[in-house]
């Protein structure tokens, strides 16, 4: 039971009579609709819960995950935690300890994110940037019926259906944040990659490029002396080539008379 509302019951009852009576009225069948509410949040359901269609953008609100209003103070926070883990702890679930073990972690994330100042703030930021939106939202369809000459009730001032739209508007906000985090980060791991590739193409071919190097300094002795064979070579043949020789006289042969 809230807070506010056992304030509320005391004030009333110290005023006596039949509003004490109306008030304790008021209590019980509050009580007992949290009991029942309470009653179907068994281990089981609260697995189900916790891990049904859609829970990866369900649970981004870790508020939502915890079932706990976001004014809440610390201890209330940690009161709730303790409660909503061991419900779903995979010890007290050995008949579906996977989905458990599933469940639990996605408590203590919640827990954990709300633990940390900067990680609250932004969630809190979400919820009220949701409920701003709604009521912009109401206050343009007032206008717009004022407009039209019709009375200026809109079905968002009905506290449950308001309730129900900050809710819905807060977990769009939720998942598109989500949405554009999961964009970033693979826009900035194909960076990574795209980087890493260039660093490797880089470090290859300096490999290249110093085996080369080491191959041509280790060959350089061997060119040299190939180079200088061959040109003592051609200077052996050229000196082959201008050499003269004497040639013989030719022999004449006697003419008979």
């Amino acid at each position: 039971v809230s807070r506010d509302f056992r304030r509320r019951f005391s004030g009333k009852m110290a005023a006596g009579g039949s509003g004490g009576d109306e008030a304790f009225q008021t209590f019980y069948t509050e009580v007992k609709q949290i009991e029942k509410r309470d009653s179907v949040l068994t281990s089981k359901q609260q697995i189900d819960r916790l891990l049904r269609p859609g829970a990866s953008y369900f649970n981004l609100n870790p508020f939502e995950v915890l079932q706990i209003d976001p004014d809440a103070t610390d201890e209330e926070l940690k009161k709730r935690f303790r409660q909503l883990s061991i419900l779903v702890h995979p010890d007290k679930n050995q008949d579906d300890v996977d989905r458990a073990q599933l469940a639990f972690e996605a408590v203590d994330k919640a827990y954990k994110m709300l633990l940390e100042p900067d990680h609250k703030k932004k969630a809190l930021d979400v919820i009220h940037a949701g409920k701003e939106y709604v009521e912009h939202t109401m206050s343009q369809k007032r206008k717009q019926l004022k407009k039209d000459g019709k009375p200026t009730v809109v079905e968002e001032d009905d506290p449950e259906v308001f309730r129900q739209a900050v809710y819905k508007q807060t977990m769009k906000l939720f998942a598109e944040l989500e949405i554009k985090r999961k964009e970033r980060e693979t826009k900035e791991m194909h960076e990574r990659k795209r980087q890493r590739e260039e660093e490797i193409e880089t470090q290859e071919r300096a490999k290249r490029e110093r085996e080369w190097q080491k191959n041509f300094e280790e060959t350089r002795d061997g060119r040299v002396d190939s180079w200088r064979s061959f040109q003592s070579k051609g200077k052996t043949k050229k000196k082959e080539k201008n050499r003269t020789f004497l040639k013989p006289p030719k022999v004449k042969m006697e003419q008979r008379e």
